[in-house]
């Protein structure tokens, strides 16, 4: 499923939410802001012994106790403008943290800021419903006939993305989507994964996660080429993305050893442009595999690859030989020198 459909899936679960803040976030001048909106006024607290005492027994780790005690009250409270509902529902989410049911931990949550989007709580809420998200995301199993078996990743991007349609633009919601972005990444998803750190660094220009995020995309983007048979796009992308870090973070480049990677993605090339070629020959077409031998002589000089088109060109029949060269390559060639690791290759 692609990265859209989630998009689109979010913003439906959280269309209502949209205005339910009472603070936006903005990044400005290297850190977040708060920024405030009107929000109804919330309600003055009420004490309630009986909310006290199951947050005790919550503190004590006593669930199955503090459940009876919060449902009982639920029930005697079922008027939604009730005091302190909020604070029992918030509670309640608590209860099926503690009990190992987090799915519907975080459901009591989304109760809590549907119905309650005024409320103190709803920040806590938020911070726990990412809790549990990461904490999926991070391998984290739900238990089936007592063992833990069930991977819940999936479910666990999905509350990511409905924790960005709850607060757009806030640290919580940027940290949510590096998070996703990075599961994606760590579970091979690179195709999600490179479109996930793209938005990420559209979104979020001014973060100091960008140089990361964009070599990490470029990495995604290389770990698509599925090798010289294959279509060549994920490799020249990822390596127009890489020496663009070069360009823009040279001490990130150095650390990261991005000229090595570079290296190779350019003996990928030669070895691709090398396949093209051959191929155009075998299948009687001499004129479109004198073009591809040309081309990589002429970018990749110094190749092996390019040692062996050289080869090819000599047996080429004249009419082919004829054709006028291809246009100047310098966007292709090397950024530097090719290392004498990749000219014995």
């Amino acid at each position: 499923m692609r990265l859209v459909v989630c998009a689109v899936f979010c913003l439906i679960l959280g269309g209502r939410a949209m205005g339910a803040r009472d603070h936006t976030w903005e990044f400005r001048e290297g850190r977040w802001m708060a920024i405030a909106t009107p929000n109804p006024t919330t309600a003055p607290v009420v004490p309630d012994p009986v909310l006290d005492q199951a947050e005790q027994l919550l503190s004590q780790h006593d669930f199955p106790t503090a459940k009876k005690i919060l449902i009982e009250w639920v029930k005697i409270h079922v008027n939604k403008k009730t005091p302190q509902r909020d604070r029992a529902i918030f509670l309640l989410s608590d209860v099926f943290y503690q009990g190992d049911d987090r799915i519907k931990a975080f459901f009591y949550c989304d109760e809590l800021m549907d119905e309650y989007p005024e409320s103190k709580l709803f920040g806590p809420a938020l911070q726990k419903q990412f809790d549990i998200a990461d904490a999926y995301l991070s391998g984290y199993k739900d238990r089936f006939l007592f063992m833990r078996i069930l991977d819940e990743g999936g479910e666990a991007v999905q509350m990511m993305w409905r924790i960005q349609q709850r607060s757009p633009g806030s640290p919580l919601a940027e940290k949510a989507m590096l998070r996703t972005a990075d599961y994606y990444f760590s579970d091979r998803d690179y195709d999600l994964a490179e479109d996930t750190y793209n938005t990420y660094s559209h979104n979020y220009p001014g973060s100091p996660e960008v140089p990361r995020v964009r070599l990490r995309a470029a990495f995604a983007s290389l770990a698509q080429f599925r090798g010289v048979k294959f279509d060549a796009t994920n490799l020249i992308d990822a390596r127009v993305q890489l020496m663009e870090i070069q360009r823009r973070y040279p001490d990130l480049a150095m650390e990261e050893n991005v000229q090595t990677v570079l290296d190779q993605i350019d003996s990928a090339f030669c070895k691709k442009l090398l396949d093209v070629g051959e191929f155009y020959e075998r299948t009687e077409e001499p004129r479109g595999a004198v073009y591809e031998y040309r081309f990589l002589a002429q970018a990749y000089p110094n190749s092996p690859e390019a040692a062996e088109a050289r080869r090819h060109l000599a047996h080429m029949p004249a009419v082919a030989l004829a054709d006028a060269p291809p246009p100047a390559a310098s966007g292709y060639a090397p950024a530097t020198e090719p290392s004498a690791d990749m000219q014995t290759r």
